[in-house]
This record gives structure tokens, C-alpha cells and sequence, in this order.
């Protein structure tokens, strides 16, 4: 396996996915620092030596740093692994931007579209910072933080528009239970690993519904069959949908039991409204804001996503599930491939 030599790398964000990214890299060797919000749960993390709301059972080394000051998280960094919230990247990214000495690379492992701007998460990171295009990576893939931290096998992949870039992030973070693949298409891995969170909410849906293995394989294929389409609308490459970033993500975010978004699907499926499933919720189910960006892009590139469309009717119209899937039962019939 390709190595890398020791870093200093900074992970913002200390929810389950950045707290299970900084045992990862630790394994590695390198030196790793983590930011968390909220200062009390950083003291509470440092004190436990473990994440105990978001990842309970997994020690924290004890030379990994955990502080809620931005400033010493980014102290000699090379690194910059930004693991926030979607809804919270621009705000902790303008936070770092003045922080940033110029050679740091910029690694973006939070999957959502920002609403309002509808725009991916790295086209933030860029706008805020300045950063050029060589020193900005994605990192996503089928990859729960729970089964990560275990050292369960797991692949993800590593996107830049610059390949040497994407190559150089795979070297940081691949171990031999985290295997890290390279793509250029970051409009495709990125636009994949958020939308097919809708296509979760939806699976959840018909699991509360008790429905079968054939209305989950339908969903499924019609699920990536309009990501697809709305992401080589977007300028993505149609293959990348097939890869990590699409299939795989979408597969075992729809049928995982760690998966925040299908949870939030199969209790609306339930009965339960959209407002008590979350209330009761720690972590974020990115899945419900992506909707309405999915909803706003649709619109925006003239593409039809019906499912995406049910979904966001069910969460803030208060449609019916049953009637959502009714509805899309009866469209008018259409060939299995179409743009």
C-alpha cells in the first residue's frame, strides 16, 4: 500500500463521521487535531476520551487534540478535513478562511447542496476561501462512521478536478480496512453522495410501510436513474453514478440500520410527522434539506425527478405516503431509459 509521511491534519467538525475520520488518520500515524463547536462537548470528548453521543465504544487515542478554538485546531496544519453539518459549512469554513496560510489542501467530506444557493459543498469551501481549484478534495463514499471506526472494511473515493490532488488524499487516508479510490468528476461525487440521501428518506418510507424486496429494488434503480439525470445536467459524468459516490452510497444508505436518513424516512412511514421524528433526533439527517435542494436544481435544470418530487410533498406538504406512491405508480408510462 502507497504511503504518505507524517501530517499535521486538522478535522473541523467532531460528530460521529469527523470523530471516526481522526481515528482513521491517527492509525495512519499522522497528527491530528479536531475542532467541535460546542466547547462543552469538546471538554466532555477530551475528558471520556471518547464521543459518547455520537460514537459511543470507541476510544479516542489520547495525542489527538480536541479543542473548540479554530485557531489552535489550525496551528501548522497541512490538512484541513471539514466534516460539519452541510448547513453549517459556510459559517465554519469563513471561520477557518483566515486562518489558512495558502498550502493547506482542503479535504470536504460533508454531503449535502447548500439551499438557497443550491450549490455543492466544494463550491462553498471555494467561494468563501479562495482556495484554487488543486487544493480542494472530496472524500465520500459508502461509509458509516460506526462500522469505520470498527475497522470494518469499507471503500470510499477521493475526487479532484485535479487528479494528482485526488491521488494525494487517497495516499492520506487509505488504510487496509479504508480503501480509497481516485475520480475527477467532482460535480458527479458530489451530487451523487448528496441526492441519493432523498432516495434513503423514500426507502425508509417503504420499510414503515412494510412494504417488500421489490418496491425497495424499484426504488432503488428509479432513484439513481433520476440522480443520474440531474447530475449529467449538472455537467457530471454519467459512469461516476455507477461508482462509490452513487450506487454504492445510495445502496447502503438505503438499507443500512445506521442511516440517519432512512430512519426519518420509516417513521414518517409510521405515522409520525416529519417534526417529531427530528426533535428526537442528535445528529443531523442531511436527507431532509437536500430535498428541497434536489426539488430547487430539478427546476433549475429542467429535469424530472418524480421521487425526489413525492419526498418533498410527504415532508412539507403533508401529503400521504400512500397517496405519493400511488401517484407515482400511475405515471404515464415511459421507456426504462430517457433523458
Amino acid at each position: 500500500m502507497a504511503t504518505e509521511k507524517r501530517l499535521n491534519v486538522s478535522v473541523l467538525g467532531g460528530g460521529s463521521w469527523g470523530t471516526a475520520l481522526a481515528v482513521l488518520l491517527h492509525s495512519r500515524g499522522h497528527l491530528v487535531r479536531v475542532w467541535e463547536f460546542y466547547p462543552e462537548r469538546a471538554r466532555a470528548m477530551r475528558e471520556a476520551r471518547e464521543n459518547t453521543d455520537m460514537l459511543p465504544g470507541i476510544r479516542i487515542p489520547d495525542d489527538i487534540v480536541i479543542t473548540s478554538e479554530i485557531d489552535e485546531a489550525l496551528n501548522r496544519t497541512h490538512v484541513i478535513t471539514l466534516v460539519v453539518p452541510s448547513h453549517g459549512l459556510r459559517a465554519t469554513v469563513e471561520k477557518a478562511a483566515p486562518l489558512l496560510k495558502g498550502n493547506e489542501i482542503l479535504v470536504i467530506a460533508t454531503k449535502g447542496i447548500e439551499q438557497g444557493t443550491l450549490k455543492r459543498m466544494s463550491e462553498v469551501t471555494r467561494d468563501v476561501t479562495g482556495v484554487p481549484e488543486d487544493r480542494i478534495a472530496v472524500l465520500v463514499g459508502p461509509s458509516h462512521a460506526e462500522e469505520v471506526s470498527r475497522g470494518l472494511p469499507t471503500t470510499a473515493v477521493s475526487s479532484s478536478e485535479f487528479e494528482a490532488t485526488a491521488m494525494r488524499i487517497q495516499k492520506i487516508f487509505m488504510t487496509p480496512t479504508f480503501r480509497v479510490y481516485s475520480n475527477t468528476d467532482v460535480v458527479g461525487v458530489e451530487s451523487g453522495a448528496s441526492l441519493k440521501n432523498v432516495i434513503a428518506i423514500a426507502a425508509g418510507m417503504c420499510d414503515g410501510l412494510g412494504f417488500g424486496d421489490n418496491t425497495k429494488g424499484a426504488l432503488l434503480t428509479r432513484g439513481l436513474a433520476e440522480m443520474t439525470r440531474l447530475g449529467v445536467k449538472m455537467g457530471a459524468r454519467q459512469a461516476t453514478f455507477s461508482g462509490l459516490a452513487g450506487l454504492g452510497d445510495m445502496v447502503t444508505t438505503c438499507i443500512s440500520r445506521h442511516s440517519r436518513n432512512r430512519y426519518v424516512g420509516e417513521e414518517i412511514g409510521k405515522g409520525r410527522t416529519l417534526e417529531e421524528v427530528l426533535s428526537g433526533m442528535v445528529m443531523v439527517a442531511e436527507g431532509v434539506r437536500t430535498t428541497k435542494s434536489a426539488v430547487g436544481l430539478a427546476e433549475r435544470h429542467q429535469v424530472e425527478m418524480p421521487i425526489a418530487a413525492e419526498v418533498f410533498d410527504i415532508l412539507f406538504k403533508d401529503k400521504p405516503v400512500k397517496e405519493a406512491i400511488r401517484e407515482l405508480m400511475l405515471r404515464s408510462p415511459k421507456p426504462e431509459i430517457w433523458w
